[in-house]
């Protein structure tokens, strides 16, 4: 009985050792945020885009102490996981991070085909979620956990529909976008109703989908070409862009392309060459020519990862940037992780006003940012060179 004793005492000490080792470990001094990012799939320099500007921005901060809250500093975790570029990929990340690596938000995710199923479950299990580059409105709508930091879609076809008409001198119209994308087929619609309005019914002469996987785009580019449009309104990712237009080169196209804020990526010129030059499209800001604190990272970015940091990295900087103000804001960190959600939500929503390197923005209700967007133009050398900047 005594050693049995003496063994139950031995045993409850360790318990309670343990305990007390946990409560007062490193990991009550660490905020650990969660990044759902297209690492593989089709479209992976978007998510190593934001994993550069995150860990860059993470380093600073770490550098220093780490975040100050309430007077007190914390070390910075970034967790990443992988969406593969899938919806339902980018939901179990979600789920992952949420539950099993216990974060406090979400960054990301970017491609609105993955941040509106994403934003869903974020907003069933009250975490907060921001998106760098979701312009759906769907992604926050009716979604008071979800945030996003770039301009929404409705803004964005009025600003590619004005341009091209003044630039181009066009009256016609033809679309090419990706039916199972909902940034893609969302922005071909708003385009097409926009441009009918302003150039009177059945001025968009083609509208013509494709699918995510497709590699050839020849029936539709023909249908296209045989309609004769002034120009060619492409609202994909840059993996698809660069195929549509050496295609509808190949066959004979001559007139000018307009793109949206997905051809923005780094890669794009990679692997579209000279057949892109000279080509417009809006986002979200251009890097060539830029000041001020946008200059400091771009010059840091390509000095750090060897190029020019695309829009999705600049995002990611401000969305992970929102965050932390966020979680500055809140005051102070609690050891109840969904307490600690709750906080920080409260206070990312009751940001009015913040200055990015995208620009600066004001909130609405949903979530949304007010802010301006860029036209830029792809030059000789393949920078992406301001043209025009279109405010609400």
């Amino acid at each position: 009985m005594k050693i049995f004793g003496r063994l139950s005492l031995l045993a409850l000490a360790l318990v309670l050792g343990a305990l007390f080792l946990a409560g007062c470990s490193k990991e009550s001094d660490t905020i650990k945020i969660g990044f759902d990012i297209p690492l593989t799939g089709d479209i992976p320099k978007v998510g190593e885009a934001s994993k550069f500007a995150a860990e860059m921005l993470k380093e600073d901060i770490n550098s220093k102490g780490g975040l100050e809250v309430g007077g007190k500093k914390y070390k910075l975790q970034f967790i990443y996981q992988d969406n593969e570029s899938k919806a339902d990929s980018a939901v179990n990340a979600a789920l992952k991070l949420i539950e099993q690596d216990g974060v406090v938000a979400i960054v990301g995710p970017n491609s609105s085909k993955q941040a509106v199923p994403a934003g869903g479950i974020c907003n069933e299990r009250e975490t907060p979620m921001i998106s760098p580059w979701s312009t759906n409105p769907d992604t926050t709508k009716g979604r008071p956990w979800v945030f996003r930091a770039a301009f929404l879609d409705p803004f964005q076809g009025p600003v590619a529909v004005n341009f091209s008409a003044k630039q181009f001198g066009a009256k016609t119209a033809a679309v090419i976008f990706d039916i199972a994308n909902d940034y893609s087929k969302g922005l071909a619609d708003i385009f097409k109703a926009e441009w009918e309005k302003k150039m009177g019914a059945g001025s968009v002469v083609a509208f013509e989908s494709h699918g995510t996987k497709d590699q050839d785009f020849s029936a539709q580019l023909t249908k296209i070409l045989g309609a004769k449009p002034d120009f060619i309104f492409i609202p994909d990712n840059y993996n698809q862009v660069a195929l549509i237009v050496k295609q509808a080169h190949d066959l004979g196209w001559k007139g000018p392309f307009m793109g949206s804020d997905a051809w923005g990526s780094a890669e794009l010129m990679t692997l579209c060459g000279k057949d892109c030059v000279g080509q417009f499209f809006s986002t979200h800001y251009a890097a060539a020519g830029a000041q001020g604190d946008t200059k400091v990272f771009i010059d840091r970015y390509n000095q750090k990862y060897g190029y020019i940091p695309d829009d999705v990295a600049a995002l990611t900087w401000d969305a992970t940037r929102i965050v932390l103000q966020g979680i500055q804001d809140a005051g102070k960190v609690v050891a109840d992780v969904k307490a600690e959600r709750k906080l920080i939500r409260d206070a990312m929503a009751n940001i009015k006003e913040f200055k990015g390197i995208t620009g600066s923005m004001k909130f609405d209700a949903e979530g949304d940012p007010i802010k301006c967007a860029v036209v830029v133009r792809i030059s000789e050398d393949g920078q992406f060179v301001f043209a025009e900047s279109v405010c609400p």
